[in-house]
């Protein structure tokens, strides 16, 4: 069964998309522990961090500096975390989170409430600062 990661890769279900290409993509976090909290993730479906092949551990992470650039210009934040946890979903992810003080990468803490517009235009700014840093 996939992922529900697969699910908004595939457009079944929908997700604030801020950026993407052929082998990877990246979308806010709908429980996010700050505002920015974006997900990273390969559009091929592995379960674990580790046993991505090297081509793909590459594109993966490779990409997830552009977008963590294009995170940090447009959230006011002193730098992105980075956190590979695993657990909650059996999809390889990367989560950039937006970082002020290390409270904010604490995954115990409540999470943010946003509207669907909040998401739109946090989702919108990210994804122009991402096409700029990529040259499309």
């Amino acid at each position: 069964m996939a992922s529900i990661f697969k699910k908004i890769i595939n457009r079944e279900i929908p997700g604030y998309i801020v950026a993407e290409d052929d082998n990877n993509i990246g979308i806010l976090d709908i429980n996010p522990l700050v505002k920015g909290h974006t997900l990273v993730i390969p559009k091929n479906e592995v379960d674990y961090y580790y046993d991505l092949s090297e081509a793909e551990y590459e594109s993966l992470n490779r990409f997830s500096k552009k977008l963590a650039i294009a995170i940090k210009s447009v959230i006011p934040c002193l730098r992105i975390g980075v956190a590979v946890v695993g657990l909650e979903v059996p999809h390889t992810h990367i989560h950039l989170i937006p970082l002020n003080s290390m409270g904010d990468i604490n995954f115990n803490r409540p999470k943010l409430t946003l509207s669907d517009e909040e998401f739109i235009d946090i989702s919108e700014k990210i994804n122009k600062a991402f096409l700029a840093i990529s040259g499309d």
